[in-house]
């Protein structure tokens, strides 16, 4: 099952103009019963709080964060507007890292892996085969089965399932 996707409109400030009910979810998750401020006051300070090292907001950014226990992936994209018009928007995406994701980013960071090498363990731990893999990042399978040999050299693995193995126990590591 997929998980839904958080979506967030926002100027160069970090205020919200729009946010859909799971970015509301993710945002405010660790809000606590007795606080009585509006939903407006609260995702405003939210926002501002998971977005305070990201100033001023960049086209295209990636980072992540923490909401709850749960791990995220926010992308930040810039909306151009027309000359004269009000202030620059940005829509934020914010997706849920599974542990096989983080313990993947751990893993890369480890041995070194290219972002290319990266994606293909990500796609193989999702469970993926080489054709899928290859047709996900438009690479012949050849070049999937290179990456991942590459990968299994540094890892010193020497199967694919000795990749996902490496992978998951990174994740628990960081979940635990």
């Amino acid at each position: 099952m997929a998980s839904s996707v958080g979506f967030l409109l926002l100027d160069s400030a970090h205020k919200p103009f729009y946010s859909n009910p799971e970015a509301i979810r993710i945002l405010t998750f660790s809000v606590k019963p007795e606080d009585s401020r509006p939903l407006e006051a609260l995702l405003a300070e939210r926002v501002r709080f998971v977005f305070r090292k990201h100033r001023p907001l960049h086209s295209d950014s990636l980072f992540e964060f923490v909401s709850g226990r749960r791990r995220y992936l926010c992308r930040v994209i810039n909306l151009p507007s027309p000359p004269g018009s009000p202030p620059e928007l940005f829509a934020a995406l914010l997706l849920e890292r599974k542990a096989a994701q983080c313990g993947a980013s751990q893993v890369a960071k480890q041995y070194n892996l290219t972002s290319r090498e990266l994606q293909a363990v990500e796609l193989l731990t999702d469970g993926l085969r080489s054709k899928e893999i290859a047709l996900r990042m438009q690479i012949s399978p050849n070049t999937v089965k290179t990456f991942l040999r590459l990968v299994m050299l540094k890892m010193g693995v020497s199967t694919r399932s000795g990749i996902v193995r490496r992978v998951f126990e990174q994740g628990s590591r960081l979940t635990a």
